[in-house]
């Protein structure tokens, strides 16, 4: 299931605090990307939110309540702790939404200084 255009624009309202948001397809959801190709979030085909995140801060997403990314496979359920949702107390709170996506910057980040290096990486060894 793809997501709604009105989900799309609830989501896109809470974090507009982030300054210009790009969107991307991926699967059937869309990736959340500021400062050009830094993904601090996703939204899956659901409608649930899922923030970036790493081992600094998937214990206080827990304790609010979120889960981790999950998505079936052969063998069984498949588990990322690296996108926990969104605690449900701030889908309808944009303050609460900004906290959570502010924190969700920094692996963020980190997430897309690795990719860039592996990038630049692959790109020596070419030449």
């Amino acid at each position: 299931m793809a997501v709604s255009e009105e989900a799309l624009g609830h989501v896109l309202d809470l974090f507009r605090g982030l300054g210009p948001i790009r969107t991307g397809r991926m699967f059937s959801g869309v990736g959340l990307f500021v400062e050009d190709d830094v993904m601090f979030a996703m939204i899956a085909g659901s409608g649930t939110v899922f923030l970036k995140s790493d081992a600094t801060t998937e214990d206080r997403l827990r304790d609010a309540g979120s889960e981790p990314f999950t998505y079936a496979r052969k063998g069984g359920e498949q588990q990322i702790t690296s996108f926990m949702s969104l605690p449900d107390s701030a889908f309808d709170d944009p303050d609460e939404a900004m906290d959570w996506a502010r924190l969700s910057l920094e692996p963020a980040r980190a997430a897309a200084e690795r990719k860039r290096a592996e990038k630049a990486r692959k790109a020596a060894r070419g030449r």
